[in-house]
């Protein structure tokens, strides 16, 4: 076997000196391998702490998923319970009341006597009316045979005045005669005419003395009562109220004020719920029947008032009560639906991983964080208009524009490309302050 002159040499000399005399070689050294293995830790554990900066430097998306449902439009409004028909009955004729036939609660029917009044001067006055029209009716007779007498005296003198050839009577007897029979004829005119006021003056007394008794002018109750026995009534250009009547309690009227920003959305047809203050927990049906044109102003405020129809069959509503009413106004079905709270959103800018400036931006201070989600404020979304949603998709917000339509304060029904059920969409983002 050939050795080299190179291999023979080293050998040589590390035999001379011995192995512990020769220097050891700087890849061999362990201290330089330990330097090497705690710097590679060091640029690890860098850059896991450079990525967990990034990561909650990075905004976190609140998302809903848009979903595909029925839309209801409601409007709400204040209001009392009437009676379909209330009634103030008073009294046409002056006098003292003599008995009232009713109190409060009473249920009356149509022609029902509720109050008499004092007579005694209505009877005396038709006593006196029935002789006025007897006299009268004597005067007509007395008129009448009065009319024959001329009648007669006029026929013979113009027969004799006939025979004699005009020479008796006279014709100054003879016009005399002639005007005696035309005023009987005007005196039995005037005695006819005195018993047609006669009569009529019989006819007034006798409907006054029947307007002594009121009577309900139709089916109902009592809810308030002001009159009582010995009262007096003083009948004047405005009638005193006795009773106050209101129809049948087991149909009700519900009359609200709409805003005017809701009035069109409201018509009649309209079904509708409504709460009182009494039985809280109870909704009660009712139908819209009439919406005014009319407005009225109360402190800067315009509304419309709304009649709803109300059935109180079981008779635990009453009049006067205030209830608060929710009219179905629309519903659109099977639309696309997303929280209102996502077309208020806008992102805003976060920088990306990885392009923040290296570990000296890492190391500057940042403004704190509030950690609350950014929401834009409550305005009402226009219908019909164009708006932009922000889908997140691969961690990443997506511009997307849709046209809004109905809205009932928390979803809005949206359309538009590029949008379907199930999407996320942002409504809101917060940001970690970084540590």
């Amino acid at each position: 076997m050939t050795t080299t002159p190179s291999s023979n040499t080293s050998t040589g000399v590390t035999d001379l000196l011995g192995a512990d005399a020769l220097p050891q070689l700087w890849w061999r050294r362990r201290a330089v391998w330990l330097g090497v293995a705690l710097l590679v830790a060091a640029g690890a554990g860098f850059v896991v702490w450079q990525n967990q900066q990034s990561a909650q430097a990075a905004p976190r998306y609140q998302t809903e998923p848009v979903v595909r449902g029925n839309l209801l439009i409601t409007v709400t409004a204040n209001g009392t319970l009437q009676p379909t028909r209330q009634l103030a009955l008073g009294s046409e004729l002056s006098g003292v009341i003599k008995r009232v036939l009713v109190d409060v609660n009473d249920a009356v029917k149509t022609g029902q006597v509720l109050i008499e009044l004092d007579t005694s001067k209505l009877d005396d006055q038709i006593i006196r009316s029935r002789a006025a029209l007897a006299s009268a009716q004597a005067g007509v007779k007395q008129a009448e045979a009065t009319r024959a007498e001329q009648r007669s005296l006029l026929a013979r003198q113009e027969e004799v005045a006939r025979l004699s050839g005009g020479q008796v009577p006279s014709k100054t007897e003879l016009d005399t005669t002639r005007a005696a029979a035309a005023r009987a004829e005007a005196a039995l005119a005037m005695a006819r005419t005195s018993v047609t006021d006669a009569a009529a003056a019989l006819r007034l007394d006798e409907t006054n003395r029947s307007k002594a008794s009121i009577r309900s002018p139709m089916d109902g109750v009592v809810l308030a009562r002001t009159a009582e026995p010995g009262n007096a009534v003083a009948a004047s250009l405005q009638a005193v109220t006795l009773l106050t009547l209101a129809q049948d309690l087991r149909q009700l009227k519900l009359q609200v004020k709409v805003d005017e920003a809701d009035v069109g959305l409201v018509q009649a047809g309209q079904k509708a719920t409504f709460t009182v203050s009494t039985w809280p927990a109870r909704a009660y049906p009712a139908t819209i029947n009439r919406v005014a044109f009319g407005s009225t102003t109360t402190d800067n405020v315009v509304t419309y008032a709304t009649d709803l129809a109300v059935a109180n069959d079981d008779l635990s509503l009453r009049p006067g009560m205030t209830a608060t009413a929710v009219i179905a106004a629309t519903e659109r079905q099977g639309v696309l639906l997303v929280p209102n709270a996502a077309l208020r959103y806008t992102p805003s800018a976060a920088p990306a991983a990885g392009s923040d400036g290296g570990l000296l931006s890492k190391l500057m201070p940042r403004p704190p964080s509030s950690g609350v989600p950014k929401r834009a404020g409550t305005s009402k979304t226009a219908a019909g208009a164009t708006r932009q949603l922000w889908l997140l998709k691969n961690g990443q917000p997506v511009a997307v524009n849709v046209t809004t339509g109905l809205t009932n304060g928390r979803q809005t029904e949206v359309s538009g490309e590029g949008l379907g059920e199930g999407n996320a969409v942002i409504t809101g983002q917060t940001t970690s302050a970084a540590r």
